[in-house]
């Protein structure tokens, strides 16, 4: 590990270094405004909440990357299959917390899926280009965001807030390894009150097989991917403190998989289809700030296993999901730095499936009834920041009423103090909560709500040549979600608890240098089920794959005027996965890979970029028995009028 760490050792000596010069000219990164810590804009100094920003031009710097290769470069998260076949399940952790326990936001507004297990939204229907900022707020965010914001949101920007224009475009065209292709166009305007955007992004590639040929024999076939996002918006400003906003996106991809770990499959894909519509208002003066949404999300996923005229054998299962989300809120001022934020929210969810195969065994069919669930929640928020902005402090709590499960709440502590313009502290005491899915609630209708507690504390120091924050956390769960094997339920059973540390660093040494790392430290320990018995209790170690150490660091060169360049590397400790039923966990061995990218403004409407992952072609694996990606090389071309 020492050796594969020695350039992100480097750096962070040279920052402490650094940290004793106490240059305070520049304070730019804690005056960014962001939204998602509180619902309303903010400077990033007036909250103690830990956030961190994804900003456009670094989005514009990593075009050949997925959303999901993205947010896997962030201190603290990790996305289990965002380095496998494209179509592979991309799985959020956050802080060591299982799957569906961190909340996805669409411009601030929560999607998931209830027909999946844990309800968490797919990756997948996300395309990079359309992406304007990722803001990512970690801890325990029930309190303001309700279910599943257990260890925190990400909140995924598509508003531009650039537009001037009647008319302007963008188009991006990319080719690459495995018959990679990406095409992206883009045309938004400003007209009187009015203001467009339309976006269509498209992505194919004949992919390489999704599971590992562990025999050797070399006869596993290329699995393939064809995914279409297209999306629109159109806001209207009816005066200066009144606009009303109408938006819809339509997400499809078909992806070809495999049978299993270590199996290969020639004729089994994956359609998964998402349409997101809605509409909403903002009102704002100096005093009151009212929002209302409303978003309605239809889902469908099909998993066909050779269903084929005339197949001996096949299976075909077929999911339909409709979620909808309807909130209002308000931000009062009270005056003597005083704020309130007050709001209701309704989240509707509901899904059928249906299924039929034909094995040796016969022809089986099986259907699962339209069923849902609902919820009602109340929050408020107040907030205090000081005459000199150097202290600030939030507290508010949440009321949940579920149609299943009737009552539970949340609330948020969360203090803050600037010394000046360099040096900061927070920390945030926090619950936070999941409701049970759809499904879990099938096979068990008294499970109670997961309920968890989460502490941190950080500091925060800022010149203009170093940015670099440091965030222990600590979070316990007591009647976590889990499956029973002997049962064949869902039960409130798994204890969980997670300490952790996160360091950011930002370094400026030079005006055309610019290096940026981060280190997760991740301790965890989870009593559950004995995974190899089935029938005693044990208490593991670890969190399965989750990996205690990970690291991240990048250098950014911009030579010239026109060319920037950069070089990352990625480093994750070993770890462990599921070993399969009744076997006992397996390890995934440590890993180190790197990455490039440049691009070359030709002009002011022309760019050319370039993009190289995993450059050394290490054979590594995220999940037991799965490819992750080799080499991987593309070339591409931007043009905006």
């Amino acid at each position: 590990m020492s050796k594969k760490l020695t350039l992100l050792s480097t750096t962070l000596l040279s920052a402490a270094v650094l940290l004793a010069q106490q240059d305070t000219l520049a304070t730019k990164q804690l005056n960014d405004v962001i939204v998602t810590a509180n619902k309303v804009a903010q400077k990033q100094n007036s909250t103690g909440k830990v956030v961190t920003v994804i900003t456009k031009a670094q989005i514009e710097q990593n075009t050949g990357k997925s959303v999901a290769q993205v947010l896997n470069e962030q201190a603290g998260l990790v996305i289990n299959g965002a380095f496998n076949n494209p179509g592979s399940v991309q799985t959020l952790y956050m802080r060591g917390a299982s799957a569906g326990r961190t909340l996805i936001l669409i411009d601030g507004i929560p999607v998931n899926e209830p027909s999946t297990i844990t309800n968490d939204y797919d990756l997948n229907l996300f395309s990079i280009n359309d992406v304007e900022r990722i803001e990512i707020c970690k801890g325990a965010q029930s309190t303001l965001y309700g279910s599943d914001a257990v260890a925190g949101v990400v909140n995924i920007i598509t508003v531009k807030s650039t537009i001037n224009k009647p008319f302007e475009g963008k188009a991006t065209l990319t080719a690459g390894s495995f018959n990679t292709y990406k095409a992206n166009v883009q045309l938004y305007g400003k007209l009187n009150k009015f203001t467009y955007t339309a976006r269509y992004a498209k992505l194919t590639t004949s992919g390489i097989s999704s599971a590992n040929d562990a025999t050797g024999t070399g006869n596993f076939d290329k699995d393939g991917y064809n995914g279409n996002v297209a999306n629109a918006t159109v806001q209207f400003q009816a005066n200066q403190q009144l606009s009303f906003k109408a938006f819809t996106m339509f997400s499809q991809y078909k992806s070809d998989i495999d049978a299993g770990v270590f199996a290969d499959k020639k004729a089994y894909f994956i359609n998964n289809k998402s349409a997101i519509s809605g509409a909403g208002f903002n009102f704002k003066n100096d005093v009151v700030t009212l929002v209302g949404n409303y978003q309605y999300t239809k889902l469908k996923r099909l998993y066909d296993d050779n269903y084929t005229a005339g197949a001996t054998y096949f299976s075909l299962n077929n999911y339909n999901a409709a979620s909808q989300f309807a909130e209002l809120y308000t931000n009062v001022k009270l005056g003597a730095g005083f704020n309130l934020l007050s709001g209701a929210d309704y989240r509707y969810g509901s899904y059928n499936s249906a299924y039929k195969s034909v094995s040796s065994f016969g022809s089986y069919n099986s259907t699962f009834r339209d069923t849902s669930v609902s919820q009602t929640s109340m929050y408020a928020s107040l907030s205090f920041i000081d005459a000199k902005k150097h202290l600030s402090v939030e507290l508010g709590g949440r009321l949940n009423t579920h149609s299943r499960y009737n009552f539970n709440y949340t609330y948020t502590f969360n203090p803050a103090y600037n010394f000046n313009d360099n040096w900061r502290i927070f920390g945030s005491i926090a619950t936070g909560f999941k409701a049970p899915g759809l499904y879990q609630l099938s096979l068990n209708n008294k499970l109670l709500p997961e309920e968890s507690i989460n502490y941190e504390a950080g500091v925060q120091y800022q010149n203009k040549l170093v940015n670099t924050r440091l965030v222990y956390f600590n979070r316990k769960i007591n009647n976590g979600i889990d499956y029973n094997y002997i049962t064949f339920k869902y039960f409130n059973y798994i204890q969980q608890q997670v300490n952790g540390l996160e360091y950011e660093l930002t370094l400026k040494p030079v005006e055309k240098l610019t290096i940026t790392g981060n280190y997760t430290l991740l301790i965890g320990e989870e009593t559950s089920q004995n995974r190899v018995t089935n029938k005693d209790t044990v208490t593991y170690n670890y969190l399965l794959r989750r990996p205690k150490h990970v690291a991240n660091l990048t250098v950014g060169v911009q030579p010239l005027a026109k060319l920037y360049v950069s070089l990352t590397g990625k480093y994750v400790s070993d770890r462990k996965d599921v070993g399969g039923y009744a076997k006992a966990d397996v390890g995934l061995d440590a890993y180190f890979i790197m990455a490039a990218t440049a691009s070359y403004q030709i002009n002011k409407q022309v760019k050319l970029f370039a993009d190289a992952q995993n450059i050394t072609n290490k054979q590594f694996f995220d999940v037991l028995g799965y490819n992750a990606l080799p080499a991987l090389f593309n070339l591409g071309v931007t043009v905006n009028w």
